[in-house]
């Protein structure tokens, strides 16, 4: 008896270690860093680890948001190609201690972007919005 009360408790803990578990990222470590992570989850349609490595503000979330419907627009094949993609950074501007832009461009589509990396409370995170408005 004991032993089956043992195994059924035993199963119980296996069964809620296998359950849902919260994704862990790794904070970045530099302004190269959070910017390489958040383009990379986003080319491979990983969006909540996009939004981990982004400034969380509402006019962030809406990009974000819009970007994920776009990218699900896309067909399998579509999809396909931008997770292949490789990311090219074309240069790395840093624009003081707490602030960098990455200008690059993906081996799929090749279109000239730039995102804006900035350090917030001891963490590198992407600016989405400077991306649409390069005046902020």
């Amino acid at each position: 008896m004991k032993n089956i009360l043992f195994l059924a408790v035993s199963f119980g803990f296996l069964c809620m270690a296998c359950g849902k578990k919260e994704a862990q990222y790794i904070p970045a470590e530099s302004a190269l860093d959070a910017g390489r992570e958040f383009i990379d989850a986003c080319l491979k349609g990983d969006f909540a680890k996009a939004a981990f490595y982004m400034v969380n503000d509402s006019t962030n979330t809406r990009h974000l948001g819009q970007a994920e419907s776009r990218y699900r627009e896309n067909d399998k094949e579509g999809r396909q190609q931008l997770r292949q993609a490789s990311i090219n950074i074309r240069e790395v501007s840093d624009v003081d201690d707490s602030t960098s832009i990455i200008y690059y461009n993906n081996s799929f589509d090749k279109l000239p972007l730039k995102v804006k990396i900035v350090r917030q409370d001891k963490a590198w995170l992407v600016d989405f919005k400077y991306t649409f408005s390069p005046n902020l």
